[in-house]
């Protein structure tokens, strides 16, 4: 969603949405503010047993704004990306960012196993993307 969509995230799912009690009562505990970390999101994912897009949707319903995305896309005052511009990736990851694309774009769930396949923090592999111009969708947690 754009940043005009902003408190009007559950907009997106439509009028029969419906809130998972257990997952809204956690993440009222844990956002901040109306904000809500992409690292806390995904921890309560795994705590509650939910996949990270029902999380996701759960914050949209309740009109949370998701912040600090791990790969450094978006959610970073006064800037809205922290990703640093490299001047050259690895051919081997290169290689393999390449063959995990679909429709031109990097699935951030790639994303993620990427970095760990290769050993790297998941900012470094964002930025990696950035330098090879290449776009990372779709978000785990429905972002974007």
């Amino acid at each position: 969603m754009t940043h005009e969509d902003a408190g009007h995230y559950a907009r997106k799912h439509g009028p029969k949405a419906v809130v998972n009690t257990a997952t809204r009562d956690m993440l009222s505990i844990r956002a901040i503010k109306g904000k809500l970390p992409c690292a806390v999101a995904f921890k309560v994912a795994k705590d509650l047993g939910r996949s990270p897009k029902d999380v996701g949707r759960t914050a949209d319903l309740m009109e949370l704004r998701l912040v600090k995305c791990q790969l450094g896309l978006f959610g970073y005052y006064p800037k809205k990306s922290i990703l640093k511009p490299l001047s050259s990736v690895n051919t081997d990851l290169e290689k393999v960012i390449l063959e995990e694309l679909k429709d031109n774009r990097l699935p951030c769930k790639k994303a993620w196993e990427i970095a760990k396949r290769f050993g790297v923090h998941k900012i470094k592999l964002g930025s990696a993307c950035n330098a090879l111009e290449i776009k990372i969708a779709p978000c785990q947690l429905g972002a974007f």
